[in-house]
């Protein structure tokens, strides 16, 4: 199958042993009723894989995890040892299904150019808590840690967690500059492949819709860039591989025609996530916070 008809959801939901019986839940449930499979189908399409345990690893010294509360759950951020508060802070935060220790090239370039970074494992993810989580509370999260730390100089941002930081930018968090690193397709999009690759039948693809929208406060169209274009009003640095198969690279173009500040930064065979620590990819985060 070729890169312009795969399904990206696949890259989560492997044709293996899991991914059968997973089909084969909801199909049961979905013969009870479309208020069964959503509820069902909702369920995993909240739950992060693969699991967080599987890779998970503290940061190297010197960067120091700090424990904080968050929904009820404990979130876990990561700043230098020598962090004084004095440097302008730059959140840093990965994408679905990943961890830290994956932004932790882009932190280190970060601190050597005289920045604070701070490390987010999101909600579900690395060594926070929870095991279900959804692109709503990433936005909310957010905003608790504005709250606690203050504004902030930047973020930085891959796959689902650009989405995040796009989203709550769109809504007042008080942050100068976006760096956005293989930015994920909008909800309305994953749902879709999300709904092919497990045989959602159309009652089934509207509940689940329906409770993504209730969690989210509002329609999926906020999450596109036609709607984010005309509440955006700063500069944003977008970097995507034309090889990408979780995100696909003309989702980056089209998010860079709406944007009125952006510029996008291609590259060649690197994939979702080896575009995190190219050092021209590094440079060119570090020369958009400087400005």
């Amino acid at each position: 199958m070729s890169q312009a008809t795969a399904n990206p959801a696949a890259l989560f939901y492997a044709d293996g042993f899991a991914a059968r019986l997973l089909r084969q839940g909801l199909r049961l449930a979905q013969g009870l009723g479309p208020r069964y499979g959503g509820a069902l189908a909702l369920r995993l399409f909240s739950t992060p894989l693969p699991p967080k345990w599987a890779g998970r690893r503290a940061l190297p010294a010197p960067w120091r995890g700090e424990d904080w509360q968050f929904d009820g759950r404990s979130l876990r951020r990561w700043r230098h040892a020598e962090s004084d508060g004095t440097r302008p802070r730059v959140l840093l935060v990965h994408g679905w299904g990943g961890r830290s220790a994956q932004m932790l090239a882009l932190a280190e370039a970060l601190w050597r150019e005289g920045y604070d970074p701070v490390l987010l494992d999101w909600p579900a993810h690395g060594h926070s808590g929870g095991w279900t989580s959804n692109l709503p509370q990433w936005r909310r999260a957010l905003f608790a840690v504005v709250a606690e730390l203050g504004p902030l100089h930047a973020i930085v941002a891959h796959s689902l967690g650009a989405v995040a930081a796009l989203s709550a930018a769109a809504r007042g968090l008080p942050v100068q500059r976006l760096a956005l690193l293989a930015t994920s397709a909008p909800p309305a999009t994953v749902l879709g492949w999300f709904s092919n690759a497990f045989g959602l039948g159309d009652a089934t693809r509207q509940e689940l819709r329906r409770r993504l929208e209730r969690l989210s406060d509002g329609p999926l169209e906020q999450f596109e860039p036609g709607w984010l274009a005309s509440r955006l009003h700063l500069p944003v640095l977008l970097i995507h591989d034309e090889q990408d198969r979780a995100a696909p690279f003309e989702l980056a173009g089209r998010l860079a025609q709406a944007l009125p500040q952006a510029r996008l930064i291609s590259s060649q065979g690197l994939g979702h996530r080896r575009v995190l620590d190219h050092m021209s990819h590094l440079e060119a985060v570090c020369g958009h916070l400087r400005g």
